[in-house]
């Protein structure tokens, strides 16, 4: 569930290039490395955060929304972090600026869909997961 975040995170940062009129490069391949750690990172939070509730006795509904209400902040904080902290290399335009550009560009492109995923499609997958889950293990047809 937690490795949904990287295509999305993959199609920011291809999206982010080609807006810009950037060309893959090893510092753009770099700032893929970066942007998945980061997007799985946010799934982890999220995916824990309702594991965590679950385990409490909280029903589904509950400890998804609770959950995204409780992790809403610490996921915006970190994607909004990684992504202002690129802007600098981003807008260069300076002597040397053609090397960090695609690496902030892919990092701050990829970080705005896979965050949206996190924030709102995360949770809904989490919901569809676990009541597939639950139907499967009532219907007594083992995970083999």
């Amino acid at each position: 569930l937690i490795v949904l975040n990287l295509p999305f995170a993959l199609i920011g940062g291809i999206v982010a290039l080609w807006l810009t009129g950037l060309h893959l490069s090893v510092a753009a391949l770099i700032g893929f490395i970066a942007l998945f750690g980061v997007s799985v990172q946010n799934g982890l939070i999220m995916v824990t955060q309702f594991n965590v509730l679950r385990a409490q006795g909280m029903a589904l509904q509950e400890a998804i929304l609770q959950g995204a209400e409780e992790r809403f902040r610490p996921v915006l904080m970190t994607a909004l972090v990684a992504s202002l902290g690129f802007i600098p290399m981003a807008l260069a335009s300076g002597v040397g600026a053609e090397i960090p550009k695609p690496l902030a560009t892919v990092v701050i492109g990829g970080l705005i869909t896979s965050t949206s995923l996190t924030l709102f499609l995360l949770p809904v997958l989490y919901s569809w997961m676990e009541r597939r889950r639950a139907s499967v293990g009532d219907s007594g047809v083992s995970g083999q």
